[in-house]
């Protein structure tokens, strides 16, 4: 069995702009969320109870790597870096799901966090699951153990519900933070760490990243013809269509068909139909 635990290097304690809410990484506080590590914890953990091997899948730059050793102080059999250019949510699934599925790994089950520290959106693991083709249990405060590529988890619900789930590989798990503390390293370990290779993977470009929208959407603006007058006055009625008839508010009740087509035929009538 191999069970690989995907984690992200990502800035823990970015500087905020208290009046403009503009996030600036800081550089100095870089590593591995908290859920992250209870990742690596969980992985190791089945690995124990499986007698499997856990690689570390690891989307971050090249200052990853002194983390990516001290998990492989902490009992990793391996650890992959991919460079993922900054990619998120889909696009970081998108990027990973390759590697995870290459012919020299083939893991059986993925443990994630159950969010990253910078974005938060914890829409990774659901996108990877649809990638690789595996059962998917997200958001879980319990991980157990049973036969080989089986695990009894439970979920964390809405309004204090808990929901149990048996799962088998292949399948993929995120976790929150409080599942597992990562184990401590020995002094020997570490040591014996600090020279390790760490194998680096390039993730497929990305053909597209939509930049963050922050503003409200808006509809495109409708195409009118100038206004015709030889007054100002006879300009601006026209525009602003204050001699015209307006249609009054009028309720329906119609089956679905004919309610589609008075949508319709009322949005042509505005104009925002040809």
């Amino acid at each position: 069995m191999l069970i690989a635990a995907c984690v992200k290097w990502a800035d823990l304690r970015p500087e905020i702009d208290r009046v403009h809410g503009t996030v600036t990484p800081n550089g100095r506080d870089d590593g591995f969320s908290e859920a992250d590590r209870s990742a690596v914890e969980v992985a190791l953990q089945l690995a124990d109870a499986w007698d499997g091997e856990v690689v570390v899948v690891c989307a971050g730059p090249p200052a990853a790597e002194s983390g990516l050793r001290d998990l492989l102080a902490a009992g990793v059999h391996r650890v992959v870096r991919v460079e993922h250019g900054g990619a998120s949510g889909a696009s970081a699934a998108g990027v990973l799901a390759p590697v995870l599925s290459a012919a020299d790994l083939g893991v059986d089950v993925v443990v994630c966090g159950d969010l990253s520290a910078d974005r938060g959106s914890g829409t990774v693991p659901a996108f990877l699951a649809h990638h690789l083709g595996a059962a998917q249990a997200l958001g879980l405060i319990q991980v157990e153990a049973r036969g080989p590529g089986a695990a009894r988890v439970v979920r964390r619900l809405d309004g204090g519900r808990r929901e149990v789930l048996d799962v088998e590989a292949p399948a993929v798990l995120s976790v929150e933070g409080s599942v597992g503390e990562l184990r401590r390293a020995s002094l020997a370990a570490s040591l014996a760490a600090r020279d390790a290779a760490v194998e680096v993977r390039v993730g497929r470009p990305e053909h597209h990243v939509e930049p963050p929208r922050l503003r409200p959407w808006r509809p495109p603006a409708r195409v009118l013809a100038a206004p015709s007058g030889e007054h100002a006055l006879d300009r601006v009625v026209q525009l602003t269509g204050a001699l015209v008839d307006r249609t009054p508010p009028r309720t329906l009740e119609l089956e679905p068909p004919e309610a589609a087509e008075a949508i319709l035929e009322q949005l042509r009538a505005w104009g925002y139909l040809p």
